[in-house]
């Protein structure tokens, strides 16, 4: 009975899923309508005479389908088939057997979109999706070829050595192309307001003393002691400077020196302008930049100001000399003359000044910016932090020609093209190897020196080679290595920046101060004094001929502290020789008070009258005032009338 039980209900089970049959191409059609997951049925067994017949799986295939089955076990359970629909499943199955082979074949195109660029598979979804991850839009758009580069550069308008306006000009001469008197007259100003409106009394500075101060520090950096107060001693004083003021006035000013009045800065550019207390000061050494010839050949590179205080945007760099400061971005010839500069505050505040910088990184956007002055047909180097090959295919169409080394991730494919590290170190020191676009307009070459190094040019190649000496640790002694032609210019045209850092690291103006502003200020300073310098030189090589030598970068910072000491104008009155009191003068002319600033005098502290017990009064300084008075205020030191009838003291502090 128990069989019988059975085959009833075995027939009743069949009979009740009878009428669910369909036929092959029926399940093809509604499997071909099905978006899910059916990775986790076990079709590997079927055989369907409808696919290809000549269909071999190959062994990869078969172990990643494997691979593929063992990893399903993993994931979410799914409830185990009866019998009855275990046998639904092998009575309609052979048609669902398509899901695994197009698996397959999304698995071919993954394996052949990570092949070498030269081989193009054909276009999908996952192909598309892979080459974003693993290669950028320039590996897919450039093909390189084992050919040598063929430059097709512009040609470069040559500029006269030394202008004729030059002839005679002494140390100051070269000095105020970037630091002149109107410069000086502003930092007076500025001192002088920003110092009576914070402490209430007058500083006093006039624009003589401005001069003296700059040609103290100049003097101190070439005759160094331990401390500044030793200038002053009466073993080791220096008579140059302590004769211009005491040691007291000398901190007095270092502290009180202003390039702005902060109440005339807007707020919308104190937001935009990290360094906005200095600006006016570095765009008078900026205009002195770029007065200057431009060259056929520039170098740009990070320069570090010095600086372990508090200040905007102080950046850390351990390979640097000085790994703490403040990051300036330098445009400057091969024998290191400063061009154009650009401070670092982030990316945001150079895409400003870019004109084109959609999907530019800060190294293109610094290429960009201090690229901007040169004229066309210039050969441009810089270090593998600005090399890009978007940015040298950029810089090609404004005809200015990048070279420089570059990181193995941005080769665009290059790379496989050239030998491997180890094929190269096998085959020894001084092997190189290059690849070229398919234009021939720009090629990647690999050298092999202690390790291998990647260089990219537009404008050199490896040929033609020489050789240089270099040293081997394993013999102790200098060998004789191949140099491609690349290896060899870079290595002559990039070191301006770093000679440029050199050279100011010789004779710094210390000054161990908590302020930034000061520091930036010394720093362009010094900046301004090697460039005097180098351009003296070289107006003196090509004036004066081979016979005569050009005085040393330490005589010339000296001539200009001597001549800045001495400087002092008749027109000038040194206030700080003066009496707070001024007392009549009977018989000689009285010296007018300047008005301060109106920041200064609308301040409420401080604005306190006093009477002046004068013989003659005064005449009342409020404008379309006639009146005269003896009340003077305390802290803006002018003649103000204070009457019941018209009262000029509160209108003016108003």
């Amino acid at each position: 009975m128990a069989a019988n039980m059975t085959e009833d209900s075995i027939g009743r089970s069949i009979h009740k899923h009878r009428p669910e049959h369909f036929s092959v191409q029926k399940a093809l059609e509604l499997l071909g309508l099905i978006d899910g997951d059916n990775s986790d049925l076990d079709l590997s067994d079927n055989d369907d005479p409808i696919l290809d017949e000549n269909y071999q799986p190959s062994p990869q295939e078969e172990s990643s389908s494997e691979d593929e089955g063992d990893s399903s076990e993993d994931e979410d359970p799914i409830p185990e088939p009866t019998e009855h629909s275990r046998g639904r499943t092998e009575s309609t199955g052979t048609g669902s057997s398509r899901t695994p082979r197009h698996r397959r074949r999304t698995k071919t195109i993954e394996t052949d979109s990570s092949e070498d660029d030269s081989e193009e598979p054909a276009p999908g979804p996952s192909q598309t999706k892979k080459k974003k991850k693993g290669e950028s839009k320039q590996g897919r758009a450039i093909r390189w070829k084992a050919t040598p580069l063929t430059p097709n550069l512009a040609e470069y308008q040559h500029q006269d050595e030394t202008d004729l306006d030059r002839h005679g000009w002494t140390p100051l001469d070269y000095f105020e192309q970037y630091i002149d008197r109107d410069l000086m007259t502003l930092i007076s100003e500025c001192s002088n307001v920003m110092s009576l409106s914070k402490s209430g009394d007058p500083l006093n500075m006039s624009v003589n003393e401005v001069y003296h101060f700059f040609g103290a520090c100049i003097l101190m950096s070439c005759i160094r002691y331990p401390t500044i107060r030793m200038y002053w001693s009466k073993a080791l004083k220096i008579n140059a400077i302590t004769d211009r003021f005491t040691c007291a006035r000398f901190f007095k000013l270092r502290g009180a020196i202003k390039v702005v009045i902060d109440d005339d800065v807007p707020e919308d550019l104190r937001m935009s302008d990290k360094f906005w207390r200095v600006r006016p000061f570095l765009d008078r050494i900026l205009r002195g930049c770029k007065s200057l010839n431009r060259p056929d050949c520039a170098s740009i590179d990070e320069q570090m100001i010095p600086f372990t205080g508090a200040c905007p945007y102080r950046q850390y760099l351990p390979m640097k000399p000085n790994p703490v400061g403040i990051k300036n971005f330098v445009c400057a010839t091969a024998d290191c003359i400063v061009l154009d500069f650009e401070l670092y505050q982030g990316t945001n505040s150079l895409i400003e000044k870019v004109k084109e910088p959609e999907g530019l990184g800060l190294g293109n956007l610094v290429i960009e910016r201090l690229c901007q002055t040169l004229q066309r047909g210039t050969k441009v180097y810089c270090d593998r932090f600005f090399t890009t090959i978007k940015g040298a295919q950029q810089m090609m169409e404004k005809e200015l020609y990048l070279t420089g080394t570059i990181m193995k991730n941005r080769l665009a494919g290059a790379n496989h093209k050239l030998p491997s590290d180890k094929a190269m170190k096998s085959a020894g020191r001084g092997t190189s190897s290059e690849v070229s676009a398919e234009d021939g307009k720009l090629c990647v070459v690999k050298w092999y020196d202690n390790k291998p190094v990647l260089m990219m040019s537009v404008v050199h190649g490896t040929q033609p080679e020489d050789t240089c000496q270099r040293w081997d640790k394993k013999l102790k002694q200098y060998v004789t290595v191949s140099r491609p032609s690349i290896v060899r210019e870079y290595n002559t045209k990039m070191g301006g920046v770093d000679l440029m850092d050199r050279m100011i690291s010789y004779y710094r103006m210390s000054t161990r101060t908590k302020k930034w502003t000061m520091r930036m200020v010394m720093h362009f300073t010094d900046l301004a004094l090697a460039n005097s310098w180098l351009l003296y030189r070289k107006d003196h090589a090509i004036c004066a001929g081979p016979k005569t030598r050009p005085i040393q970068f330490l005589q010339f910072r000296m001539e200009v502290a001597k001549i800045l000491l001495a400087q002092h104008h008749g027109a000038d009155a040194d206030l700080s020789e003066q009496s707070e009191e001024e007392d009549s003068n009977q018989g000689g002319k009285r010296h007018v008070t300047e008005l301060p600033h109106v920041s200064v005098r609308r301040r409420a502290n401080a604005h306190l009258p006093e009477m002046i017990g004068l013989k003659n009064v005064m005449r009342c300084r409020q404008p379309g005032c006639t009146g005269r008075t003896r009340v003077r205020c305390v802290t803006c030191k002018v003649f103000l009338c204070l009457q019941t009838e018209h009262n000029c003291y509160s209108d003016f502090h108003t």
